[in-house]
Formats: C-alpha cells, sequence, structure tokens
C-alpha cells in the first residue's frame, strides 16, 4: 500500500498524527548536567515541530541516573525534570506536532566518566566495566521506566518510546551474547524480552490506552539475531498493545549481516510482519525525497529522519514542497548549522561525524 507523505496518522490509541514524517530521537548534549532541559535543546526541538514534523520526539532521555550515556542528556529520572518537559511538550504541540520523548538507559555504555560509578548490565562485562544488576534492581529498573513515562504524560507529552535499540540496557537483555543470567530475565528468548514487555505493559496500565506507545528496536550489532527481532517484534504488535514500532536499520536499503538471511533486505524482512493495527516507522539512511516515498511504497507507515533533519529543520516542508527534494551537500559550515537551530554542543558533536561540519 503506498502512502503520500503528506497523509495523516491514526493510531490505534486515538491520537492523530498530521503527516508522516518524525524526527528521529538524536544524541545532541545540549542539556544541563542535572538532566534539565536547556534553553539549546529546547530550541533544537521545537524548530523542528516548526518546521513540519508530523511527531517530534526528544533525544534519548534517561530514566535513572546511572543510566545516563552521554554528557548534556536530557533527563526524566526525576520531578525536577517535569518543568522543563513542561515548555518543551507544549510548545512542540502549538507547532501542531505531536510530542513525544525516547525513554532510555544505557546501561553497560553509561561512561565512568559520565556517572561516576560502574555501569550497570544484565550481567558482569569488565570489558565495559560493568557489574550485573541484583534481580530487586532489575524490578526497580522496569518501574523506572514506567514512573518515567508518568511523568512524561504529566509534562503533557502525547506519547513515548521505549528505546530498546543500540545496544542500550534494553538491548543488553535481549541479547544471548550479553545476558548470561541465569534468573527469569535470562536463558530463553521469552526471559530475555520479559524485561522488555514488562515495561512496556506497565506503561500502558499506567498511563492509559489513550496514551502513545511505541517501541524502538534495532536488528543488528550487539549480539542481536534477526530472527529473534522480528519474532519480539510479531509479539509486540500480537499482545502487547504499542501503537506504534520504530526499526532502526542503520541504513534501510543494505542487506541483513546474516547470509541465511540476504535473500530480502532488512527493510522486506520487516514489511512481512503482521502489522495489523500497528503502525510501524524506519531510520537509517533516507536523505532525498525520492527515499522518502520509496520507503513509504515498501509499505512503511512513517519515516524516522536523523541527519537530513539536521541539516533542514523544515525537511518536512521542502519534501512536501518539491518531491525530489535533495539534501545540502556536506560538508556545511557551523553558521550553516547554526542558522538551523543547533547550538554549540550539537555544533561540537557532529564534528565527529566524518566529513560532516567545514574545518
Amino acid at each position: 500500500m503506498t502512502h503520500s507523505p503528506k497523509t495523516p496518522i491514526q493510531f490505534q490509541c486515538g491520537i492523530l498524527m498530521p503527516n508522516r514524517f518524525m524526527l528521529a530521537p538524536m544524541t545532541n548534549t545540549q542539556s544541563h548536567n542535572d538532566g534539565t532541559l536547556s534553553d539549546d535543546e529546547y530550541h533544537w526541538l521545537t524548530m523542528r515541530a516548526k518546521g513540519g514534523f508530523g511527531l517530534t520526539m526528544t533525544c534519548a532521555s534517561h530514566v535513572q541516573q546511572v543510566g545516563k550515556g552521554f554528557p548534556g542528556q536530557l533527563g526524566i529520572y526525576a520531578d525536577m525534570h517535569i518543568e522543563g518537559h513542561q515548555r518543551l511538550a507544549s510548545q512542540i504541540k502549538a507547532y501542531g506536532s505531536l510530542a513525544v520523548i525516547q525513554l532510555h538507559h544505557a546501561g553497560m555504555r553509561s561512561p565512568y566518566e559520565v556517572i561516576q560509578q560502574k555501569a550497570v548490565c544484565p550481567s558482569d562485562s569488565e570489558k565495559h566495566n560493568a557489574r550485573a544488576l541484583t534481580l530487586d534492581e532489575v524490578h526497580e529498573l522496569r518501574n523506572d521506566f514506567i514512573a518515567a513515562a508518568v511523568r512524561a504524560q504529566q509534562a503533557g507529552y502525547d506519547g513515548v518510546e521505549v528505546h530498546g535499540a543500540h545496544g542500550y540496557i534494553l538491548t543488553q537483555f535481549l541479547s544471548s551474547k550479553i545476558n548470561l543470567r541465569k534468573d527469569d530475565y535470562g536463558g530463553s528468548l521469552q526471559n530475555r524480552a520479559r524485561l522488555l514487555f514488562e515495561i512496556v505493559d506497565g506503561i500502558r496500565t499506567a498511563c492509559g490506552p489513550e496514551f502513545l506507545l511505541g517501541v524502538r528496536l534495532s536488528p543488528e550489532r550487539f549480539g542481536m539475531q534477526l530472527e529473534e527481532v522480528k519474532t519480539i517484534s510479531q509479539q509486540l504488535i500480537d499482545d502487547h498493545n504499542i501503537d506504534f514500532l520504530d526499526i532502526s536499520l542503520w541504513d534501510v536499503f543494505k542487506l541483513p549481516e546474516e547470509e541465511k538471511h540476504q535473500h530480502q533486505s532488512l527493510l522486506e524482512h520487516f514489511a512481512g510482519l503482521n502489522y495489523k493495527h500497528v503502525k510501524w516507522t524506519v531510520a537509517g539512511n533516507i536523505r532525498s525525497g525520492n527515499d522518502v516515498q520509496h520507503v513509504l511504497d515498501a509499505g512503511v507507515d512513517f519515516v524516522s529522519i536523523g541527519r537530513s533533519a539536521i541539516l533542514h529543520y523544515d525537511y518536512p516542508l521542502q519534501v512536501l514542497n518539491n518531491p525530489n527534494f535533495s539534501p545540502t551537500q556536506l560538508p556545511v559550515s557551523e553558521a550553516y548549522l547554526k542558522n538551523q537551530g543547533l547550538g554549540p554542543n550539537f555544533i561540537t558533536y557532529m564534528k565527529r561525524w566524518d566529513g560532516f561540519v567545514l574545518e
């Protein structure tokens, strides 16, 4: 089924997304050290809502202090964060965009210099200087994800996305390579997925049927197996009352890394699931207006835009006005990025991307 990028989407929870463009959740290192919202982060995100994104998602926002993944991360682990989130969510919504926060915990990927203690993980990991969570701490982690969703709802967000991708703590639980637990949260795929399912079910119960609830998964790296991620995806659709699934493919046009699955692209693998009432989005290398249409033609409900949204705050409007739109050529100057609403810390962070910022 082919979608036009300008057609609205009605989610199962009843919420309407005005078009098919979502701002991908992006690390931008712009908020204050205590996790409270900065003006730079506020400006970056609200400018995207103004630029026509139908859904504006925050960067990964940590649900426990020990789960902080990078300096300047926006937090949602304490009530002191609510005020900033209220300001952010209300302005995103004032521009006609859906306001969604991504709930995150970095687990073993929390740098020691950022959290000033050993990182936590499903199992001990010497390589990452991380210690195993006790069973009580696993339950606490689940409850903190749910409490963060409740805070988000209090702050006025339309919904939340649970970050189960990119090697962060929920991926660590899902991964048979990283998760070596012997209790109810380790071993079989069902056990490894238990924490994710409990978090999703807990958020739905706490926040009610009209709150937008999505999950982000990624099928490769960090010991993730394509078949397992497809199984978990289908279970989320079938049994766990989510509104959307966000599949981060790194590159929507690539073949799977596992040779036995290379008869189809990664995108085709996920297009083969039975989505029923659940909408789905993908991220990874969607640059031009033609890329957007290609992905929508593959049956995807809406596109997640990262890099092109950094380059053009109004990327959706550009594509809607010109279906053949291509983003500006790299590298770009610091002045250009400032003009697109990036603060100094975000511009510095973007210098890590090879060939992005003009030296």
